[in-house]
This record gives C-alpha cells, structure tokens and sequence, in this order.
C-alpha cells in the first residue's frame, strides 16, 4: 500500500493548512515562485524545499538566514521522519506519513490540539528559565492524562543535568545519556518512564521526564510541548543576552570615551594607542589612580577591528574574591546556593570583543591561575560546569601597582605577569601634562554645569592659577570632582579661587596668590609662628596648640616657607 505523507501547519499565518507530498519538490520560502509561500521577515525568499530521496522525505535548507529545525535542532539536511516538528520562522510544522489512505479526521484532531498549546505557548515564552519549568509542568499534568511527578529540567551541561536528574529520579538519571547522545527521546519499557529532549540554539539544553506514559498515545502532545518549549528556552536565553548587552551599551554611553589633551605625554599616548589598537596582543595599562586607564582601553576597543562587537569592563578591586570568579566566568545552575539559573559570565560575555580588567593588581592567587588559562588556552569553564568553552577576546588589563613587586613578594602570579605585559602603556599623572589643565577643567565644568542645571562662563585667572600649581594627586579624577564642587556651591558665572577645594588654593604661593590667597595664606601664617612661639620651637607642641596632626603642620610650613622664619624665631630666643 502506498504511503501517503503530509504537511500540517501548526503555527504561523498558515496555521491549519495542509499540504500533501509526493515525489516532487515543494519549495518553502517568502517569494511567490514558492509553492508553500510564508509572508514573514524571518523567512528568506528561496528559504528551503522537502523533496523525495529513495522512498523518504528530506527537507534541505538552501542556506537561509535564521535556519531550519527539526525537533529543535538546526538543520541543513534531514531525513524527516513520521511526527517530525519543522520550525521555520515564526511557523511550526508536522510532517505525518501513513501507510494507505490519510486518516483526514486524525489530521483535524493533530492540529486542534495544536490550536490549544499554541495558547499555552504564548504563556510560555513570557517565562524567565524557573517559570519555564513550573508552566511546562503545568501543562504536561493538564494535557497529558496519568502524568504525574514529572520533572523539566532546564539550562544546564550534560553533567550538571546527570547531577540535577540524580536528585530528582535514577530513572530520569539512566535515560538522560541516551537522549543526549542520540538527541531523540528515550523510554524504559520495564519502568515506563520517558525523557524527551529540549534543544536551544541547536544543542540539548533541557529534557522532560515523564513517568507511566505511553511515548505512542502521547506523541503528538508531547512533540509540541518539547518544540514550544525550546522556542520558550531560546527566547529566554534571548531576552537575557538582550539585558546583559543593554546593560553594556549604557555603560560605554554613560562614560567619557574622548581622551583630550595637547601636551606632549598625551600626543605620545594617543600614538601608541593608534599602532597597538589594530593587532589583537594583550595589552597591560599602567598609571596612578584617576589617569583615565579605561578610557585608554575603550579607545584600544574603538580603534581595532572588535569595535562592532561589545566591550565588557570589570573592577577586580571591587568585588569579592569568591563572587568575582562567578562574575568572570559565570556559573551552572545549581553551581551553589542561589545559582537558580544559568548564568554567563563577563569572559563570555565580550566573546569577538574586548574585555577589560581594571585593577588587576587586586586578583586573588587562587582565581590568576583560571586567567592564565584563558590567556594561553583561550578557553574556560563556568562555575560548577564541565563543558569547554572557546574564546575569541581580546584582553586588556589596567593597574596602579607595581606587578613585579607583587611577584616578588608572591602576591601576583609571575606567569600570570608575563602573559598580561606583552604591551605595556603608561598613563601620564596629571602633573606631568600641567599643560592639558585648563582644556580638562573647562570639558568638566561645561558638563557639571549642564548636570545641575546652572550658567557658568567660565574661570578667573586668579582659579586658573590654583589649578595649575596643584600638584593633584587623585589626577584627572580628582580634577573633575573638583570642578563639580565648585559649580555645585559657587555663587557667580565664574568659578572663583573661594569655590575650589582648600587643598587646591593652598598649594599657590603667596606671590602668586591674589588678595583671597594672601590673606587667607597670612592668617595661617600668623596662626603657625605664634604657636611655634609658644611652644618654645617643638613641633609637636605647636601642632598641639592648633589641634592639628604634626605631620600635616610640618607639610603646613612646608607650603607657606616658614622653615628659615621659624629658626631665626627660636635661635633669636634662645639667644636672648
């Protein structure tokens, strides 16, 4: 008796069509020289075909955009077989063969049942991954009469789902090997326990477990909900990937990527930048705290050929050893308490882009050894899984210690050193560009003030002049806090020497120094040498008459000169 086969739609805009087979070639695709024509954007014009190869139906992908699938996995040729779910853009398909005449009632009876989870899927697919266990096993108790104490589990490696299924039922356990290597479902006759698989992005990514079903009443149900599940765990997987990419792109928007400056250092840095981008070496960025290193790595990432791909910063210092390797590396489900779902890590996460690892000096021993891997293997393993993940990233690592003295004292890993400097940039501190001060002061004050709202024309000489013989140790950063203090609680259009920090008007010498200066510089003095006077010359008893630290009522006399006055005071009293 000839065998009969057929096409049932199940989803889509073509949703209750049919289509019968035979020998001759049906062509699926967006454009009308299509015999099965599907008016969606997912769906290339020349998209696929089934045709009929020694006695059976292949379905063969012409190469399109967004693939085939068949139960789940992408395909480029398929023998199909009776049962078999097509996935093809937004459409779900069934492929039935029969021997004899087709049963037209049966095929009514597929797609009503359809009809009904395709209500269910749209639930479905709204899930994060733990809602998507707790509904699918909603639905099985629903649609699949006699099923109870079933298992869906979701997200995980082969081994963490041996792991998983270990502690939900062995016989789950002894079925899970045979589905993942085969990709099919798998039944015990003796136990009548079932696993069907759930594929995501073309690979196994979950099963469901089913005990006392019989695998041939059920088929039709139980295909759907293993397809609509898939789709379900791919637009999770989706919607989470999304999240993580949006979160990145605010924080490339929110930073300053533009290096300014004229002064020689800068020019030289910029050029360095400029030859060292294009290649994909390891790149080591050195300077004090608040020089602009990451803005020196964004600009590495924005001059190579990663550019269109992401860039993905973490702060080593600013995280916890243990939730650090978590961060980096991601973890499996279940991996440790509160490890509800997969998660990927920021190494993952940068894959054809670049990762920057700020303050790398501050990595514990133990988590240096899993990066050198990732440097010399270019590969990793998440938290609590097995499966070896392939690299493509390119690294670039930022510190403000000094690496060699942490190898020597056995603090950093001297491997670990020599793999991170194969090149070396140096930021330059502030006071090596005194030059570039005015430029970064304006840029700051021009956003501070646009932040908060408030007119500001500009900076007197007399602040300018501050600006400039401040030494600034917290470097560009420090620069830039200041010049927000100033436009928060200055009074005028003009930031004024009064609207800086004390610290920075203290550093201008009183010959430099305008009316404010002096006489605020001259009160200090008087103050200094009058305790000095009556301490008879100690320090420490000066210090104690002001209520200062005698460490910073040295650095006082220091900053006003008052050395030679303070001897001749005390050698002239002792004198007399």
């Amino acid at each position: 008796m000839e065998a009969i086969a057929e096409l049932i739609v199940l989803s889509g805009q073509a949703a209750g069509k049919t289509f019968a087979l035979s020998s001759e070639e049906l062509r699926i695709g967006r454009g009308p020289v299509n015999q099965f024509q599907l008016a969606d954007a997912h769906v290339d014009w020349k998209h696929c075909a089934i045709q009929f190869d020694q006695g059976t139906h292949v379905i063969v992908d012409f190469g399109s955009s967004q693939g085939v699938f068949v139960n789940g996995a992408r395909v480029s040729r398929h023998k199909l077989e009776d049962n078999d779910r097509i996935g093809i853009g937004e459409a779900v398909l069934a492929y039935r063969r029969t021997d004899g005449i087709a049963d037209t009632a049966d095929a009514k009876q597929t797609f009503l049942r359809a009809s009904a989870l395709l209500y269910f899927f749209r639930l479905l697919v709204q899930q994060p991954l733990p809602g998507i266990e707790t509904q699918l096993l909603g639905l099985i108790a629903e649609l699949v009469p006699g099923a109870k104490g079933g298992a869906v589990l979701i997200g995980a490696d082969e081994a963490a789902l041996l792991a998983q299924a270990a502690g939900r039922d062995p016989r789950l356990a002894a079925l899970i090997p045979a589905v993942l290597a085969k990709g099919v479902p798998a039944t015990d006759a003796r136990t009548h326990y079932l696993v069907i698989p759930i594929y995501a992005r073309g690979n196994v990514a979950g099963v469901i477990g089913l005990p006392g079903v019989n695998e041939d009443d059920h088929y039709d149900v139980l295909g759907a909900l293993a397809t609509f599940a898939s789709f379900a765990l791919e637009s999770s997987l989706e919607v989470a990937a999304l999240r993580e990419e949006k979160k990145l792109l605010e924080e490339q928007l929110g930073a300053t990527r533009e290096i300014a400056g004229t002064s020689p250092a800068i020019k030289r840095l910029c050029s360095q930048i400029d030859r060292v981008a294009a290649s994909d070496a390891t790149v080591l960025i050195l300077g004090e705290s608040g020089t602009g290193k990451e803005l020196v790595a964004r600009a590495l990432h924005t001059g190579s050929p990663r550019h269109e791909r992401a860039f993905v910063a973490i702060n080593c210092a600013a995280i916890s050893g243990t939730m650090l390797e978590s961060e980096l590396f991601g973890h499996e489900k279940g991996a440790f308490t509160g490890a509800t779902a997969q998660k990927k890590g920021r190494i993952e996460m940068a894959q054809g882009g670049t990762l920057f690892l700020d303050e790398i000096g501050e990595m514990a021993i133990e988590l240096q050894a899993k990066l050198l891997r990732v440097l010399q293997q270019r590969e990793m393993v998440r938290v609590g899984g097995t499966q070896t993940i392939k690299l493509d990233v390119r690294v670039v690592a930022a510190t403000n210690r000094d690496l060699m003295e942490g190898v020597k004292q056995g603090t950093f890993r001297e491997d670990l050193y020599h793999r991170l400097h194969v090149i070396a940039l140096h930021t330059p501190p502030l006071r090596e560009r005194r030059e570039d001060i005015p430029l970064l002061a304006r840029r700051f004050l021009a956003r501070a003030a646009a932040n908060c709202n408030r007119r500001i024309t500009g900076i007197t000489a007399e602040a300018e002049q501050c600006l400039m013989q401040y030494d600034w140790p917290g470097n560009v950063r420090e620069l830039e806090n200041s010049m927000e203090r100033a436009v928060v609680l200055g009074e005028s259009e003009e930031i004024r020497p009064e609207d800086l920090p004390e610290s920075v008007t203290e550093a201008v010498p009183m010959s430099l120094g305008g009316a404010y200066q002096k006489s605020v510089s001259g009160a200090k003095r008087e103050c200094v040498l009058d305790a000095y006077d009556k301490a008879g010359g100690d320090y420490k008893g000066a210090a104690k008459l002001l209520g200062v630290h005698p460490v910073y009522l040295l650095r006082l006399v220091r900053k006003l000169d008052l050395r030679e006055e303070i001897r001749e005071r005390t050698s002239g009293k002792r004198k007399a």
